[in-house]
């Protein structure tokens, strides 16, 4: 049997498969399109997803592919600098598209052995109390792990996580709801040659973005641009992409001109709709990424949040599986990521307000633009907008208690580098404490750090600080929370 299909092979899905496979466990990705996309969604990783790669080893390979921005306009695109001391070793934004993403995160995928199927689309599934059948539809099964039901096929795993968007078919199968507020405010998105000079261009977007913020065209070299302009209305059915003449047409009700625009490559639509579902988890049945939560794409999260809420998961999952999880501990991934989500589509919610035209919505940003000048306000809300903020409640205790450590240096080398492997850690300034019981799930190192004024911390595997402190027995007293009983 299969422990873990994900279906969906984007960022989340394949974050998630990866943090899996670091733990042993059998991995599937199930993804719709025979294809990947070629099209550019999200634009760059945020602070702490940034973070996350460093943790596991990734962060060269997509520095050799992106590019380091400490640029301002992240909040409601209020036009403030880059704040000075935001608390981590990587604080910048690093611009690389969607796609190269999901190709390096593949690529690392099929490097731990996960299975991959493209043109595999789930259309059912049911669960008993050994596991999850998963039904589908394209897409060949090795033998011995799924057997013919009818045109379609059939795979058993242990676990499912639908990690397959904001119209998730995993979410409507397990009849979780998702409540919010649906679209009022329509956006489009393209792909095109431009047909007139970079400095025409670059003119009329500076003279219209004075006052209308969801619109931009921004060069990926030579005459392509990325495209965004305000629709006329919602469209009935958003499924249908807009049309290549109506997307001209935006263009010159909006900036007075359609810039010439031609040989459109790519062309589709997003409103502000902000849901979120009930739960995260059904039995052996959990959502990550969009098919958890969608909101507008202002301060570009989405992208970044799917990839934290599978860095939180996997190893969750993973010693669930491993048969090492303590109670309680798959199901604090909905307790600590739909918090994270509730802040993240509140947040998104006051700047689609901030960006309106409307006088009062026009007032208020003067307002908070105004706030913004001051340095705590500005390094606030970007921490919120980079979730370097992030907190969970782990209850009462140190100041660091459930935040994750940044990447501290150290004596020989960098925090991050010795947490590759997605086990735990305690970091240990003493050399008097010790972990016997739990070394087959967390390391001791012994070292020390001018950046940490705490004898020793307890580290989860995705970073945060579950413990922090000096005493042995309070430390015995906390290492059963998270990492389950010692070994015999």
């Amino acid at each position: 049997m299969i422990d873990v299909i994900v279906a969906g092979g984007g960022p989340t899905g394949l974050m998630l498969a990866c943090e899996l496979r670091l733990h042993g466990v059998h991995v599937v990705v199930l993804e719709r399109d025979a294809e990947p996309a070629a099209h550019v969604r999200a634009l760059g990783l945020h602070a702490r997803s940034v973070e996350v790669m460093a943790q596991r080893g990734l962060l060269d390979r997509f520095l050799e592919n992106g590019r380091k921005f400490e640029v301002g306009g992240f909040f409601a695109a209020i036009d403030k600098p880059w704040p000075d001391r935001l608390d981590s070793a990587h604080a910048y934004v690093l611009g690389i598209p969607q796609p190269v993403t999901e190709r390096l995160l593949n690529e690392r995928a099929l490097e731990l052995g996960v299975q991959i199927r493209r043109g595999c689309a789930v259309t059912g599934l049911s669960q008993d109390e050994q596991g999850v059948t998963v039904e589908l539809a394209g897409g060949d099964t090795p033998a011995g792990e799924g057997a013919a039901g009818g045109e379609g096929t059939r795979l058993r795993s242990r676990y499912l996580v639908g990690c397959d968007g904001g119209r998730s078919t995993v979410r409507k199968l397990i009849g979780v709801a998702f409540p919010g507020e649906p679209t009022r405010v329509e956006t489009l998105l393209g792909e095109m040659e431009v047909g007139v000079p970079a400095e025409e261009v670059a003119a009329v977007v500076a003279e219209v973005r004075k006052t209308q913020k969801r619109f931009g065209l921004g060069s990926f070299g030579g005459e392509v641009y990325r495209v965004v302009v305000p629709a006329d209305g919602v469209a009935a059915d958003r499924t249908v992409p807009p049309t290549f003449e109506e997307f001209k047409k935006q263009l010159r009700a909006t900036a007075g001109t359609d810039f010439g625009v031609h040989s459109p490559r790519w062309l589709s639509r997003f409103g502000d709709a902000t849901r979120q579902a009930e739960r995260y988890r059904s039995g052996r049945v959990l959502l990550a990424g969009d098919a958890a939560h969608i909101h507008p794409p202002t301060g570009g999260q989405g992208l970044n949040l799917g990839v934290q809420d599978a860095f939180n998961l996997g190893w969750k999952l993973a010693a669930e599986i491993r048969g090492w999880a303590p109670e309680g501990l798959l199901d604090s991934y909905e307790a600590e990521r739909h918090a994270v989500a509730t802040d993240v589509l509140d947040n998104t919610r006051a700047q689609m307000e901030l960006m309106s035209t409307e006088p009062g919505a026009q007032a208020v940003r003067r307002l908070v633009a105004e706030l913004m000048d001051f340095e705590e306000v500005n390094r606030y809300l970007i921490e919120k907008i980079t979730a370097i903020g992030v907190r969970y409640d782990f209850g009462e205790g140190h100041e660091l208690l459930g935040r994750r450590m940044r990447d501290v240096q150290l004596k020989r080398g960098r925090l991050y580098e010795l947490m590759h492997g997605g086990r735990g850690l305690l970091l240990d300034q003493t050399g008097r404490l010790s972990v016997e019981g739990w070394a087959d799930r967390v390391d001791h190192v012994v070292d020390v750090s001018e950046e940490l004024d705490v004898p020793a911390v307890l580290l989860r595997p995705d970073g945060h600080v579950a413990w922090a402190g000096e005493d042995q027995q309070d430390l015995l007293a906390h290492l059963p929370k998270w990492f389950g009983t010692a070994a015999g």
